[in-house]
């Protein structure tokens, strides 16, 4: 039988003990590692990547490549956790984590944050710009200024745009006119200003998510909707309807942003490395315009049939949404009308700039 060692406890009582009694530092080192058991290393800045990519787009590389070149630049210091396959649910769950503080990145749609800042609707409204020049211009120097600031005021930090591109109608029958999609079984986005596009047509409107289009084609609940060819052609919506009509109606935009609050928690350093690991918006525009032209050059290959409009046809688009950028700016209001105006004295300067340039 072992020993009994008598022990003191506070307050003179003793305590007998078998006869064994650990060395203190051991004691020590045990209760630091049970304090310490679950710890993360403090060392080194993690960051959550949240987004809703599809593998083998555009969308999948650039993420990839800011992972890579943030912990090339901090030599591992930063470290990406990159969920950006969905496995955080939908954009506004990934919206809803952002504000919580459970996500520091996301790739959130302006109609997704325009239930945070309403005047994000505006870049939605149909044949805003002429043409990806044009929206180039205005973007770079008239809006991003004015967007990060609205962001601000809500703890959300604009990090750059990310193009989406260019808007389409799609069908399971060709939709070449206005006329042709009166009465369609037409799926928007849950946003004003898909709601207001296929009112201003005549369609039958469906609200629908993303993830549901494709078994809503299969079963007949809609017949046709409008997306960018990158979001169209290769996520299984061109195999159930195949017909895509150019509309080009709006700008499809995404922004890459983070966490106001973590953000601001950054050290300078920190920042400026997350900020130039990003790839930059030319080039994001670039790798997204090339897959683009990519998809329709191989419109055959991927089953899809495109209608590419006359000047008279696309007249016909533009006169039956003419009066929607009128509706949306009723609807969201706030700085709205002033940021139509400059989009607006933009445009006079884009095209003033660009008849210069044709001049010389």
């Amino acid at each position: 039988m072992r020993p009994l060692i008598d022990r003191v406890a506070p307050g003179g009582r003793i305590w007998r003990w078998p006869g064994w009694w650990p060395p203190r530092p051991l004691v020590a080192i045990c209760a630091a590692l049970v304090l310490c058991a679950g710890c993360e290393p403090s060392a080194g800045t993690l960051v959550t990547l949240g987004g809703t990519t599809t593998p083998g787009t555009p969308g999948e590389g650039l993420w990839l490549e800011f992972r890579d070149a943030a912990a090339t630049a901090s030599e591992g210091r930063i470290r990406m956790r990159p969920l950006i396959y969905g496995q955080l649910g939908s954009e506004e769950q990934l919206l809803s984590g952002l504000r919580r503080g459970r996500i520091q990145y996301a790739n959130l749609s302006a109609q997704v944050l325009s239930t945070v800042v309403p005047e994000l609707t505006l870049l939605y409204a149909p044949y805003l710009f002429a043409d990806a020049g044009e929206a180039d211009w205005i973007y770079d120097r008239y809006l991003t200024a004015i967007y990060r600031d609205l962001l601000a005021a809500r703890g959300i930090h604009l990090v750059t745009w990310y193009e989406i591109g260019f808007h389409d109608v799609y069908g399971r029958e060709p939709i070449v006119s206005p006329a042709d999609a009166r009465g369609r079984r037409f799926r928007i986005a849950s946003s004003v200003n898909a709601r207001l596009f296929a009112e201003a047509v005549g369609a039958d409107v469906i609200p629908l998510g993303f993830a549901d289009i494709v078994p809503a084609l299969q079963t007949g609940l809609i017949e046709a909707g409008e997306n960018s060819v990158t979001l169209y052609s290769r996520t299984g919506i061109a195999g159930e309807a195949p017909h895509l009509t150019l509309t080009n109606h709006l700008l499809g935009i995404s922004l890459i942003v983070s966490d106001k609050r973590w953000w601001d928690e950054l050290t300078p350093e920190d920042q400026r490395i997350l900020t130039e690991s990003f790839p930059s918006v030319a080039r994001s525009r670039a790798v997204v315009r090339a897959q683009t032209d990519a998809d329709l050059r191989d419109a055959a290959k991927l089953g899809i049939v495109v209608h590419r409009l006359s000047a008279t046809e696309l007249a016909a688009w533009r006169a039956a949404t003419a009066g929607v950028t009128e509706a949306l700016l009723e609807e969201i209001d706030g700085r709205s009308r002033e940021i139509h105006a400059r989009i607006v004295a933009a445009t006079a300067d884009s095209r003033g700039t660009l008849a210069k340039s044709l001049a010389r």
